[in-house]
């Protein structure tokens, strides 16, 4: 627009030069343009500043919400843990009687019904972590809250049926039958003995301390519960499970290549992909000796960066200490989706009962804790097992 009023100009200047009788009237044509493209400028110019006054403000209204003492990382920090945590703690050092009212208030969120406290969101994941340790089962099951004494479950017991008709042939019936799986809540108790002195020394994390404590304790036994569980106050395990197929290895009394190699494609497809061989240390020592024709180690060990990963047939091994040794007629391995074929409820992941009499001639204090936890298998086809058979 600027180049076409600079031409309109010079053309009006070289006319007027040359007595042009209407030069004059171009000059008041140039000057209208000027004027109208100087008030369009300005407006432009007057959005522009307007926008950018706005967008400078917003930015120094955001820096002064992070500067400001009050922040939500900085209150964090501040106020350190949750009110229910440091209640929670304040029960374990000092017992309900000494407990400020506040904090008082505060646990009586996560009162337990037989006099103790439940343990905080922050204390049970610690305590889960710890779990998994000595627990490959909750690792790779399908883990859940309830909340009531048993979880009921539906399944499909009989699928659909399809014939091949003609034209005019009448349709057969088909029937979808449903059934119900129903998982009971077992409650696992412990208890583990505190010295008052690490109970009164602020300095030492007496969380961390519980949490390891009863983590090991509960880890030990729900694995054993989760792999070979009866069902009676205890879990049902998967291999005390009657609905889990088998695979023999082909050997009256060895794992063989050709064994496991049966064992992973007697699996349905679609549980291979997120399936997992579960042996203990024992049998893993084994399978890693099955050599080929050449003398070459057939199991994988090299992961990465050199790091030990063990897998079989592309698949990693989880060590389970609960799981039986090598023998005729035992089921030493087993391979499968434990997402969807184990499933296990938690239902109070750790009440706590404080105890500062039984112990305290000793100078101990002492805690028991209980879980509710019920488990069992949830899909049959899921997982598998190898026998040692011919």
């Amino acid at each position: 627009m600027l180049k076409g009023l600079n031409a309109r100009s010079r053309d009006w200047e070289v006319r007027e030069e040359q007595g042009d009788e209407n030069g004059g009237e171009g000059l008041d044509e140039i000057r209208a343009a000027l004027e109208q493209f100087t008030g369009n400028a300005t407006g432009r110019l007057d959005s522009t500043e307007a926008t950018v006054t706005e967008i400078r403000a917003r930015m120094e209204a955001i820096e002064r919400v992070l500067r400001r003492p009050g922040s939500q990382e900085q209150r964090q920090e501040r106020q350190g843990p949750a009110p229910e945590t440091r209640a929670f703690e304040a029960f374990i050092r000092n017992g309900r009687e000494c407990m400020s009212a506040d904090e008082v208030r505060s646990l009586l969120a996560s009162d337990d019904t037989k006099g103790g406290a439940l343990a905080p969101g922050e204390f049970i994941a610690e305590l889960q972590r710890n779990v998994v340790l000595f627990s490959p089962v909750r690792a790779v099951a399908n883990v859940r809250g309830i909340g009531s004494g048993s979880a009921t479950m539906p399944k499909r017991t009989g699928g659909m049926t399809a014939s091949w008709v003609g034209d005019t042939e009448d349709r057969p019936e088909t029937t979808v039958t449903f059934g119900a799986a129903t998982y009971d809540v077992a409650e696992l108790a412990a208890w583990v003995d505190v010295p008052f002195s690490l109970l009164e020394d602020s300095a030492f994390d007496i969380n961390a301390l519980l949490a390891f404590e009863f983590a090991e304790e509960f880890g030990s036994k729900e694995g054993a519960a989760f792999v070979t569980g009866n069902g009676t106050k205890k879990p049902l395990g998967f291999m005390s499970d009657t609905g889990l197929s088998f695979t023999t290895s082909g050997h009256a009394s060895q794992v063989t290549a050709d064994g496991l190699i049966d064992l992973y494609h007697a699996v349905p497809t679609p549980y291979r992909a997120n399936a997992v061989w579960m042996m203990n240390s024992t049998t893993i020592g084994t399978v890693r000796k099955l050599k080929d024709g050449n003398g070459q180690y057939l199991l994988a060990t090299t992961g990465l960066a050199g790091s030990m990963a063990t897998t079989i047939l592309g698949r990693p091994v989880i060590e389970a200490p609960d799981m039986p040794d090598v023998g005729a007629g035992a089921y030493p391995i087993v391979f499968g989706d434990f997402s969807a074929g184990y499933r296990i409820f938690d239902r109070i992941p750790l009440a706590l009962t404080r105890d500062p009499f039984t112990q305290a001639t000793k100078g101990m204090c002492r805690f028991h804790g209980r879980r509710r936890v019920a488990g069992g298998v949830g899909k049959a086809e899921a997982i598998r097992k190898l026998k040692i058979a011919a």
